[in-house]
C-alpha cells in the first residue's frame, strides 16, 4: 500500500504512506540514550531462570531480556493524565487512537526574561521558553486547516537530542501556561514534543502546562476533574531536519502497558489534499 486516502472534518487528503517520518529515538540499551531526571540509564540483561540463561551468545537456545527503564526519563514516551492524579488513570483506557491529521512546526525559543505574569512559580529570566506568541506565529500558516495533532520542533536540532543527558534545573526549553492555553483553544488531543517535558525540570512541582494541558486544576489530584482527560502528551521525540513544517497524517503507536505512560512510536505521513 504506497497512499491512503481519508476525509478530516469533511475535507479530503492523501497520504504517502511510502515516505513515513518515525519521531521515535531509538533505545539502544547498550549505546547512547536520552536520560531524564533518573540516575541511570535503561539497562537490559539475560532472563535467568534455574539454569537457563536466555543469551544465544552465551550458548542458549533463544535469546531473552528483561528490560528495565522508566518510560518518562528514558526515551520517547507518551503519557495521558494519569501522570498527575491518584487514581491511576492509565494509557491502556486511552488508547489506541485513530490516526489524525497533524500540523508540525518548528519554533525558536526565547529567554523568559522579566515578564511578570503567567510566569511559572520557579523559574530565572534566562530560561529558554516556549511562548503563544511563537507557537501562533509557527502556526500561522495552518491555523485554519482541521488538525488535532500538534508536533512541536525546536531549535537548535541536532542529533545530540538523541542521547542527550537532561540534566540541572532548566536542562531544556518549556512552554509557558499561556503558549499551552493556546495549544488547548487549538482543540489538540495529542501533542508530540522534542523535549523531555512540557515544564521546568525544576518547577516546585507546580506542573502548570502539564495542568493547563488536561484541564486539571492546581494540585488536583482526580483524574475526574480534568476538563481534558482524553489528551495524551508524547515527549522526548526527535523530529528530523528532513521533514518540513506543515500538515502530516499521525499515527500514534503505544504498547498496551496499564500505566501512566509507555514507550512509544510517534510518525508522520505526509498528506495533500485531494478535494471535495
Amino acid at each position: 500500500m504506497d497512499e491512503l486516502h481519508f476525509t478530516s472534518f469533511g475535507r479530503r487528503w492523501r497520504a504517502a504512506l511510502h515516505a513515513s517520518f518515525d519521531l521515535a529515538i531509538p533505545l539502544e540499551f547498550d549505546g547512547p540514550q536520552p536520560q531524564f531526571f533518573a540516575d541511570r540509564p535503561a539497562s537490559t540483561a539475560p532472563l535467568k531462570a534455574g539454569g537457563f540463561t536466555g543469551s544465544v551468545s552465551s550458548g542458549a537456545s533463544c535469546n531473552c531480556g528483561v528490560y528495565t527503564l522508566a518510560p518518562h526519563c528514558h526515551g520517547t514516551h507518551t503519557e495521558c493524565v494519569g501522570h498527575l492524579t491518584a487514581d491511576e488513570t492509565r494509557l491502556t483506557e486511552m488508547t489506541p487512537v485513530p490516526p489524525a491529521l497533524a500540523a508540525l512546526v518548528t519554533v525558536r525559543p526565547a529567554p523568559l526574561g522579566i515578564i511578570t505574569h503567567d510566569r511559572p512559580a520557579v523559574s530565572d529570566p534566562q530560561d529558554p521558553v516556549i511562548t503563544r506568541a511563537v507557537l501562533a506565529a509557527a502556526a500561522e500558516r495552518w491555523v485554519h486547516d482541521p488538525w488535532t495533532t500538534l508536533v512541536v520542533r525546536t531549535l537548535p536540532n541536532d542529533a545530540t537530542k538523541k542521547h542527550r543527558a537532561y540534566t540541572g534545573p532548566c536542562p531544556a526549553p518549556y512552554f509557558t501556561p499561556d503558549a499551552m492555553r493556546w495549544v488547548v483553544e487549538r482543540g489538540v488531543a495529542s501533542l508530540v514534543v522534542d523535549l523531555p517535558s512540557l515544564d521546568r525540570a525544576d518547577d516546585g512541582g507546580s506542573l502548570a502546562a502539564h495542568r493547563v494541558y488536561w484541564g486539571l486544576p492546581p494540585s488536583a489530584r482526580d483524574s475526574h476533574r480534568a476538563q481534558r482527560g482524553f489528551a495524551l502528551v508524547t515527549e522526548l521525540a526527535y523530529i528530523p531536519d528532513a521533514a518540513p513544517d506543515g500538515l502530516y497524517l499521525f499515527d500514534l503507536q503505544v504498547p498496551a502497558f496499564a500505566a501512566d505512560a509507555a514507550p512509544s512510536r510517534p510518525v508522520l505521513y505526509p498528506v495533500t489534499e485531494v478535494g471535495p
